[in-house]
């Protein structure tokens, strides 16, 4: 990864989130969609508000679309004065996607299944770029940046600033996990836990805020095409372990996490017992 265009994203973060807030509300997130701006302020969240400022925008490796999608997002959405931002940010999303299908085939090689099996699963992805600001809080014990958390999409690769934050669950403690401007912090999220048919298991993480500095973060989630459908490779299901979720396409779990429930601890326990009674339903009134 070219650390130079790591340098220029953080810049264009910078430059978003210091403009005046009504400008940022010009791409306020809509009930029921995954891009957008949000904050703790204006955000869909009644309860236990996140001390945070984010900015979604789509990345597709589609074909065609691919070809400005984020470039296309900043200028027509927020106009002229961002159309350097969205070239940046374009570049950045295609470099973070051509990384995630490398690491999709170094999962697949450690799952035993054909070392392109989920490379090939994630092309033409349709994934989700995040940028975070986390501002100073003047009591931070009472509070979160993020609460407690998997991510529902299934890879997360995320580039903190200096300034530490992320916490990490193992072994029934909240770890640190230091910031390193050099390195990405690389999360498995609730879809391919499914794909592995829980053999990889999601990460539980969170965000913690102090009272002095700002922190930053960029995210990239990979996702799969809205349509395609999550289920584990044949190799992956035996008696000794066996199927552990449903089938079911991202575009349904994006639904239901932007829909009727909030992403969390147990967003893909919850997300499989909704779509199973969805289902049970449609068979009773067939």
């Amino acid at each position: 990864m070219d650390l130079q265009l790591l340098k220029v994203a953080h810049k264009c973060l910078d430059f978003f989130f210091d403009r005046p807030l009504q400008e940022k509300q010009r791409v306020q997130r809509k009930l029921g969609d995954h891009c957008g701006y949000a904050s703790s302020f204006t955000n869909r969240f009644s309860s236990k508000l996140p001390w945070k400022e984010t900015l979604s925008f789509r990345y597709c490796d589609d074909g065609q679309q691919a070809l400005n999608i984020v470039e296309s997002y900043f200028l027509d959405a927020m106009g002229e004065d961002f159309r350097e931002s969205g070239k940046v940010l374009q570049k950045y999303s295609e470099a973070m996607s051509s990384l995630s299908l490398k690491i999709m085939e170094l999962l697949g090689t450690s799952l035993g299944v054909k070392a392109k099996h989920f490379r090939e699963f994630f092309t033409r992805n349709d994934s989700i770029m995040r940028l975070n600001y986390y501002p100073p809080c003047q009591k931070p014990d009472l509070t979160l940046g993020t609460g407690p958390h998997t991510d529902p999409t299934s890879l997360t690769i995320l580039h903190q600033d200096h300034v530490g934050g992320l916490e990490v669950y193992v072994n029934g403690k909240w770890h640190s996990v230091p910031p390193n401007p050099e390195a990405f912090v690389v999360n498995i999220g609730d879809t391919f836990m499914a794909l592995s048919n829980g053999i990889y298991k999601s990460c539980l993480h969170r965000a913690i805020v102090n009272s002095r500095t700002p922190r930053k973060s960029i995210a990239f989630f990979l996702c799969p095409k809205m349509d395609k459908v999550v289920s584990p490779p044949e190799e992956l299901v035996s008696f000794d372990n066996p199927r552990m979720f449903p089938d079911f396409t991202w575009s349904e779990l994006l639904e239901f996490t932007q829909i009727h429930y909030r992403s969390d601890m147990k967003t893909l326990d919850a997300f499989a017992k909704w779509l199973i009674h969805q289902r049970d339903d449609q068979k009773t009134a067939a």
